[in-house]
């Protein structure tokens, strides 16, 4: 039996019990959208991130952005560089730092398979809400993101 002070209110409970069948069934359904050409789910997360960035991202800033460690982002760019799909290059800035740039094979994989991933991600994720309760869904789940680092997003300066 679990203390008191550990346990759960019946709604917390709910909410977990659901973000796990999420996290466990829902989230493959999306990693299959995108394993039909070789890539795992965070190498097409890593080629959206590089695609909005012109300029590349610094092999730090977006492990940090991605909450990767080193050594697990180096082995995911590895493959990518290999497949033609991104390109690294030194930093202008700092000769110790490494930039990573989508080229346009990246690019153009990235748009074949975003059609797909999308109608997945639909499917799986918001067939069942309407558009208040997916504006909700967005807000809490941010505040979620936010409060543990977990926002995905580019660090500020």
């Amino acid at each position: 039996m679990v203390s008191q002070e550990y346990a759960l209110t019946v709604d917390q409970d709910r909410a977990l019990s659901a973000l796990l069948g999420i996290v466990l069934i829902g989230m493959p359904q999306l990693e299959r959208a995108v394993r039909g050409h070789g890539l795992l789910q965070i190498e097409f997360v890593l080629l959206q991130a590089l695609a909005i960035r012109e300029d590349g991202w610094r092999l730090s800033d977006l492990a940090q952005a991605t909450n990767m460690s080193q050594s697990r982002l180096s082995h995911r760019m590895r493959k990518l560089v290999d497949r033609g799909y991104v390109q690294p290059r030194p930093s202008p800035d700092d000769g110790r730092a490494t930039i990573a740039v989508i080229t346009p094979a990246g690019r153009a994989l990235l748009e074949e398979l975003k059609p797909g991933y999308l109608c997945q991600a639909r499917e799986t994720l918001f067939a069942n809400l309407d558009a208040g309760q997916t504006r909700q869904l967005a807000d809490m789940l941010t505040t979620i993101a936010e409060g543990i680092g977990a926002t995905c997003r580019e660090p500020a300066g």
